[in-house]
């Protein structure tokens, strides 16, 4: 081999890690298969969580989506529905993701631009008209006011008739990785952890098929870091909120069978199936073995998958549709229980309705025609994918020891350790790009010289922030005024003291009080987070 041709090219993997020219036997010499991989479904699942995965039922085909109003949105998600998508998920704008109202002065120039705008449960109760609660899983991308989010949904459910029980999705929750890498938070890091658990207590007893933390490694690849960082300080996020959890006076097999994972799905094919079954693995020995958890339901790690958004371009924006249709097929070979296919116009707005229904179409042209979900982990002993899945397991310990010497993930993030880390990972990849080691086609190299892109682009315009004001105005002037100051007092006397804060978000959202209000209340008992600056 040694005297055979060699392109010139980095043989290496998307995240930088050299890639040998081929796997055998030997690369697999410690392997034992009951130990390290043993059968679908079993212990320590990774081949899989389910004994005949999509044999049994395809994975949800949820496509995270959200603009404008409420009403704009709620057809959005019926077009969607029509078409064969099978759960929703649901994009909120900044406003909302900040827990400001629409018509706050920070709120000026972002009402739904990026996701769907949410003041009230009357909002709540436009997005899910004549979508019953029953019949849907729902994910919601709300991290700093996840519980406000969730509780409005709680109260459409009772309007509905649907008893909290019967209510089946996720909300992100996940404030860990909002410190790490998608940067918006509100609360420090610990109010935002005790929030977090009264969540996890609440859901156990009330809304018992909830999935109360979805933690999210998806945002720490996109800004920046590798797939093995990715899996590392996402798999460290998980056993942090266990630590909360059990900290807070649970069993760990109360809560733990409700946490779910959120995945990237990037452009290095075997590597990223290889970082979803290490995953797998990681988490199974970890819950059983460190913590104790004895319910199986606590040892499977299971996750929602999407695509790489930072892998789409610009440039010569049809080539996304492969790209995603790629990054697809590697979340589906890794076993995701749940995907979101992105659209090729990403990167230069909103989807289109056009751009989602091929996204879409992407994924039930795998499940249906591609032959791939008809066998379980199709992959497994394959010499090259078992080796990088030994590879990132045995990295990804690596990390947590040096987490564990920093004190743990909190007092990682006060020290600026997973920021770095993450920071140094782009630059290389970017280094790498502009040092043409990499190529991106359409970007540094096989560009379209004089390229003009002509596809329709769905912009939103300044009267949804109108539209949604004129809403939320009405709103505060058919509301009793004395039932919303009741239900913030309560709130508030509850975050001064250690009452679950849940019960307090429903009568306040009960009450009509705004997002912007509950949030307010915690605003003043908690305060707002600053980071610290970190340089390397």
């Amino acid at each position: 081999m040694a005297s055979s041709k060699r392109r010139d090219a980095a043989f290496e993997s998307v995240s930088g890690e050299e890639v040998a020219p081929l796997y055998t036997p030997d690369d697999l010499a410690g392997l034992d298969y009951q130990r390290d991989l043993g059968y679908p479904g079993e212990f320590p699942y990774t081949r899989g969580v389910r004994h005949n995965m999509y044999r049994g039922r395809l994975w949800t085909m949820r496509q995270f989506s959200g603009f404008g109003a409420p009403e704009d949105s709620n057809r959005r998600y019926k077009f969607l529905l029509a078409h064969g998508q099978t759960g929703l998920s649901v994009a909120f704008d900044l406003p909302t993701i900040m827990g400001y109202d629409s018509d706050h002065e920070r709120a000026e120039g972002e009402v739904g631009v990026c996701g769907v705008a949410i003041d009230t449960l009357r909002d709540m109760e436009t997005l899910f008209d004549g979508i019953p609660l029953d019949k849907v899983s729902t994910s919601m991308t709300i991290n700093a006011p996840a519980a406000v989010l969730l509780s409005m949904y709680i109260c459409v459910g009772e309007k509905q008739g649907v008893a909290s029980t019967a209510l089946r999705g996720t909300i992100q929750n996940d404030l860990l990785k909002e410190y790490i890498a998608q940067k918006s938070w509100i609360f420090p890091p610990r109010p935002s952890l005790r929030i977090i658990t009264d969540i996890m207590s609440y859901c156990a007893r009330e809304v018992p098929q909830w999935n109360t933390i979805s933690i999210s490694g998806y945002h720490i690849r996109e800004a920046g870091s590798t797939a093995l960082q990715e899996l590392a300080f996402t798999l460290a996020d998980g056993f942090a909120y266990v630590e909360a959890g059990i900290a807070a006076g649970m069993d760990v097999d109360e809560f733990a069978p409700r946490l779910s994972y959120f995945f990237n799905s990037h452009m290095d094919f075997f590597e990223e199936i290889a970082k979803f079954r290490a995953a797998r693995r990681i988490w199974a020995r970890g819950m059983r073995e460190k913590y104790g958890a004895k319910d199986p339901r606590s040892w499977l790690l299971r996750f929602h998958t999407q695509t790489a958004g930072c892998s789409l371009t610009a440039q010569q924006p049809f080539n996304n549709i492969v790209r995603t249709a790629l990054e697809a097929l590697a979340g589906v070979l890794g076993g995701t229980q749940s995907l979101h296919t992105n659209s090729m116009d990403e990167t230069l707005a909103l989807p289109s309705e056009q751009a989602v229904h091929v996204a879409l179409r992407t994924q039930q042209v795998i499940a249906h025609e591609s032959g791939v979900p008809n066998v379980t982990d199709p992959l497994g002993g394959s010499y090259y994918v078992e080796a990088l899945t030994d590879r990132m397991e045995k990295g990804c310990l690596e990390y947590f020891e040096k987490i564990d010497a920093l004190g743990g993930v909190v007092a990682a993030i006060e020290r600026g350790f997973f920021q770095r880390e993450i920071a140094r990972a782009a630059f290389q990849y970017q280094r790498a790009l502009e040092e043409r080691r990499r190529i991106v086609v359409g970007v540094n190299d096989l560009v379209d010289e004089g390229e003009e892109v002509k596809i329709d682009l769905l912009k939103i315009g300044p009267e949804v922030a109108e539209r949604q004001k004129r809403a939320l105005a009405a709103v505060k002037q058919e509301r009793s005024a004395s039932a919303v100051e009741s239900a913030l007092a309560g709130l508030r006397s509850a975050a001064t003291g250690s009452d679950n804060l849940m019960p307090h978000f429903l009568a306040c959202c009960r009450a009509y009080a705004t997002e912007g209000e509950m949030i307010g209340v915690l605003r003043e008992v908690f305060g707002e987070y600053r980071e610290p600056p970190t340089y390397w």
